[in-house]
């Protein structure tokens, strides 16, 4: 049996999301000319955290892969999809100061069919 010391760990950034497409999906050109296409994961919480009513997260995706792109693009609003990704934080600077988001840079995505 191998023991998990923490010279033996691998950092890993990997995301694995099963959720509802939300019906926000926009899409950016670049300077580089590279699309940039933005969409939500509306996921619901596990039940051991709801308290009588569903609660959800709202997840941000991002990716600058067409075939992804056009994908996300092609389905409805509420479609049920499982994504893979890693997670990023981008900063800016605003006239209020430095701001940052998390989102999932998308690497694969699939429609679920129930």
């Amino acid at each position: 049996m191998t023991s998990n010391t923490a010279s033996s760990i691998e950092p890993v950034n990997a995301v694995h999301l099963v959720g509802r497409l939300s019906a926000h999906v926009q899409v950016r050109i670049l300077p580089s000319g590279d699309q940039l296409t933005s969409f939500s994961v509306i996921v619901d919480r596990p039940a051991r955290d709801r308290r009588g009513s569903t609660t959800v997260d709202t997840i941000n995706c991002l990716t600058i892969r067409p075939r992804i792109s056009a994908k996300v693009q092609g389905l409805d609003p509420g479609a049920l999809i499982e994504v893979w990704g890693s997670l990023r934080r981008r900063f800016w600077r605003t006239s209020a100061g430095l701001g940052s988001s998390t989102e999932v840079d998308v690497t694969r995505i699939v429609r679920v069919r129930p």
